[in-house]
């Protein structure tokens, strides 16, 4: 177990915010399980090896000291997968958003406090995350990205999207390859084009439990355009 009680996760977010200024780490969606965690990600340098370090060393300090215990609390290091397309990014938000329903916790992500979805989805105040530009392109204003964004959660991940997601961080798999996006275009009966590609993104996984959690780090953004803050 990751999180036991809720200054638990409050503190795992508190040392995620400070962790991810100092490494330079644009954070866009997160989700705290109870023994896992998945982040998206836009690291300033080519990983977010510095970010998962300096948040893991704190977190597994606290949390020992807490509960009166020794050793590591994470399995493994933590593991991450490349985002290459528009579409797998805000693919990889709605699958982190959407893990508290998929995992039973909850009827509707807003319901769950540990997540970074009402911030995405309604606006409320959340410092740790920072849009995307690939966010702030859903709508001319707040509202407009806001109702778009919710939009994409009105049904689950497609039912090929959720095992590509989910195993790719452990394959070291990039998301995004061609044959990929036409099985799910056709699926979707989508004319986007399968081998477009935005900055590379980069998700990546928090290691806990069986399902070690996945920070994943975000397409890149060109470098004369900023995120919103």
């Amino acid at each position: 177990m990751t999180f036991i009680s809720d200054d638990d996760f409050a503190l795992y977010l508190w040392a995620l915010g400070d962790a991810s200024v100092r490494a330079g780490c644009a954070v866009h969606a997160y989700a705290l399980m109870t023994n896992h965690v998945h982040l998206l990600v836009t690291p300033a340098s080519s990983d977010a090896a510095c970010l998962m370090r300096a948040l893991g060393q704190r977190y597994v300090r606290y949390f020992n000291d807490r509960y009166r215990r020794t050793g590591t609390l994470w399995e493994g290091r933590f593991r991450s997968t490349i985002v290459d397309t528009d579409r797998y990014f805000l693919a990889c938000s709605r699958y982190i958003e959407r893990n508290p329903v998929r995992a039973g916790i909850v009827n509707d992500p807003g319901a769950y406090y540990w997540s970074s979805y009402r911030r995405n989805a309604s606006g409320e105040n959340d410092a740790i995350v920072t849009p995307h530009s690939l966010y702030t392109s859903l709508g001319a204003n707040d509202d407009a990205r806001r109702s778009v964004y919710r939009d994409l959660f009105a049904t689950d991940t497609p039912p090929l999207e959720v095992p590509e997601i989910r195993t790719a961080p452990r394959r070291r798999h990039t998301l995004g390859m061609t044959s990929y996006h036409q099985a799910v275009a056709a699926m979707y009966g989508d004319s986007h084009d399968s081998g477009e590609q935005s900055p590379a993104p980069k998700s990546g996984g928090d290691p806990a439990g069986v399902e070690p959690g996945n920070v994943n780090r975000a397409p890149r953004e060109p470098a004369d355009r900023k995120h919103d803050g």
